[in-house]
């Protein structure tokens, strides 16, 4: 029982309880972290300290999807002790992912004064490295994203504190926390310092495959922090901007590497920056929508394209079936998929599909079953079991498909 609950199951519910982490598994996983935690050293301690907070995260943000608050408040517990306890290490103290996840833990938790001052001590600690610094940029990002998701419009945005944040990037200085004004020269500065960072990026080649490594991964936070700065200050259409100039770039060196080469070589690095540009690109569009009226077909678009590139992506499944619940029509969605379940071996296109039928069934039930008296159901029930059925044979049949406990049990679930 220790082994089969590790791979809990969201997808699936028992009685009136989800899944979740099982007793035995939990202390598996804890075990396995001790014990590492006494082996490694250095870098590689770090690194699993990272691995192990970002595991607490995670059972965090499981019990807020829950809503179990007694539970989400022990967790928080714990998880900020072990995230304390880290932070108290020599080694630890100027680690800036660390410094990242442990405000983000706060943040998640709800005391969002404690995550700014933590966000804060941080970066002040950081050194003047601006730009140049990957660590700094990646907690800049994250702290002006999560500022940014409290507002309630753009209008005004350009005085917040995620343009505080953002603009105090630029100047390679001492980092001062938020007083409740931007000048609006410091913009203007930064959105140059933005601009020449950016084309300095997309016009260098690098020299060797860990420079490359390093340079995307800087790239991608870069890109992040200028488009989210355009978006702020001028407009949704200055950032997207930025996030096509930058994909077309990563396009044009993955197909230049692999012409000068005769092989493949950017596939380990570039496409990773390319999908981590894509996602934020797509994850702005959602947001925007929430907090303004704005067309559906741009995010529609940008999702597909990003999708058939990469139908592994369980990130851009999510936000697409989410999109494609608020349409009655569900035939454009099958035709996708469908084309997507054809053209790669992965089986994340084959379980969204089934989810995705799953939830129209879900709803049609809802309004079928409604007792208001007389109901004309809105969307018909045309054999949507039978077409799920179908959908889970299929997805048996296929390579992947058919080595996958989860499908199985997803199967058999559904038959019961």
């Amino acid at each position: 029982s220790g082994f089969n609950s590790i791979g809990h199951m969201d997808t699936m519910s028992r009685s009136r309880h989800h899944i979740g982490h099982y007793k035995e598994g939990e202390e598996f996983i804890q075990n396995v972290f001790h014990v590492l935690s006494q082996i490694f050293t250095g870098k590689e301690k770090s690194d699993l300290a990272i691995c192990w907070l970002q595991y607490e995260i995670s059972k965090v943000i499981q019990c807020l999807q829950a809503k179990k608050k007694k539970k989400l408040k022990a967790q928080g517990r714990k998880s900020k002790k072990l995230a304390k306890n880290f932070l108290k290490a020599p080694d630890n103290r100027n680690n800036l992912s660390l410094w990242k996840l442990y405000a983000y833990l706060e943040w998640l938790l709800g005391n969002t004064d404690d995550a700014r001052k933590v966000f804060d001590t941080a970066l002040s600690t950081a050194g003047t490295g601006g730009l140049k610094s990957a660590q700094l940029c990646s907690l800049s990002l994250l702290y002006a994203q999560l500022e940014v998701e409290l507002l309630e419009s753009i209008e005004g945005a350009v005085m917040s504190r995620a343009v505080h944040i953002l603009t105090k990037l630029t100047e390679n200085g001492p980092y001062v926390p938020y007083s409740g004004q931007v000048l609006s020269v410091n913009v203007l500065k930064a959105r140059k310092t933005y601009e020449h960072a950016l084309q300095g990026y997309l016009s260098k080649t690098p020299v060797s495959d860990q420079d490359q490594v390093s340079d995307t991964d800087q790239l991608v936070n870069l890109v992040g922090c200028y488009a989210l700065f355009q978006y702020l200050t001028v407009g949704i259409d200055a950032a997207i901007l930025i996030y096509t100039q930058a994909s077309e770039k990563l396009e044009a060196s993955e197909s230049q590497k692999c012409e000068n080469t005769g092989e493949n070589f950017g596939i380990l690095n570039f496409p990773t920056a390319l999908e981590a540009v894509t996602l934020l690109h797509t994850n702005l569009l959602r947001f925007h929508m929430k907090i303004s009226v704005y067309p559906l077909n741009p995010l529609r678009e940008a999702l597909m394209e990003a999708l058939r590139r990469y139908p592994s992506n369980q990130s851009l499944w999510r936000s697409y079936i989410h999109i494609q619940r608020k349409s009655h029509s569900a035939s454009k969605a099958r035709r996708f998929f469908d084309s997507v379940t054809r053209s790669t071996n992965s089986l994340e296109p084959w379980m969204f599909a089934i989810q995705a039928e799953q939830m129209r069934k879900k709803l049609t039930e809802k309004v079928q079953r409604a007792d208001v008296g007389e109901i004309h159901c809105t969307i018909p029930e045309t054999g949507l079991t039978n077409r799920i059925v179908a959908l889970f044979e299929h997805a048996v049949q296929s390579e992947n498909g058919i080595h996958c406990p989860l499908l199985w049990r997803m199967y058999l679930n559904f038959m019961v």
